[in-house]
């Protein structure tokens, strides 16, 4: 008899954002709140990798800093080409 744990399991829970998708809204927000263009923020930081271009009101730099550059850019990828 075959042992369950051997076998890969999948599961997808659905219409639940993910943490990118959360955090990178809180830091738009922030930016927002705080009189900068969020987009040329978010830029330079995703570019030089720079933390400073994130305010830390609110929080922001600390959360920004809990994903890596590449899983920002893939999130944002993938909301740009969700509404096209």
């Amino acid at each position: 008899m075959p042992n369950v744990s051997d076998k890969t399991m999948m599961f997808r829970v659905e219409n639940e954002p993910n943490n990118a998708e959360v955090i990178i809204g809180t830091v738009y927000q922030a930016l927002k709140e705080k009189g900068y263009n969020p987009i040329n923020q978010l830029v330079g930081y995703l570019l030089s990798g720079d933390p400073t271009y994130i305010t830390s009101f609110s929080n922001a730099r600390t959360l920004i800093r809990q994903l890596e550059r590449d899983e920002i850019l893939e999130e944002l990828v993938k909301a740009y080409l969700r509404d096209k």
